[in-house]
């Protein structure tokens, strides 16, 4: 049984076990623990996050770039949550969220909503 209040009050349920917003990118990632030797408590960390296939995300519809639209105001239109952006970098297999508007006239794919 452990002794550090923290993991106790992780344990009581009256701190969240993930720090991670629902909607966050890494809500489901798992974490690491760094140690630089045995008697280091060591520093916790965020596991890589993967990604699915692009293939294999589910695609809702597809969107042409107007302008002056940004990712966060395509994740807001298309799941009523701007920071749902990530969902749409993803389903269009892009690291910099920012490529998905920066060319007027793209066709940017918008990812079924998880459960939906």
């Amino acid at each position: 049984m452990t002794t550090d209040p923290v993991q106790l009050l992780i344990e009581a349920g009256a701190i969240p076990s993930n720090p991670f917003a629902s909607n966050s990118r890494y809500r489901d990632v798992l974490f690491g623990l760094y140690r630089r030797d045995a008697a280091d408590p060591g520093v916790a960390y965020v596991l890589r996050r993967f990604i699915a296939q692009r293939r294999d995300i589910p695609v809702a519809f597809e969107h042409i770039v107007q302008g002056g639209e940004r990712p966060d105001l395509l994740a807001a239109q298309a799941f009523a949550d701007a920071e749902l952006y990530w969902r749409i970098a993803d389903a269009n297999a892009v690291t910099d969220p920012n490529e998905l508007t920066d060319t007027l006239g793209r066709r940017v794919a918008i990812p079924l909503v998880a459960g939906g």
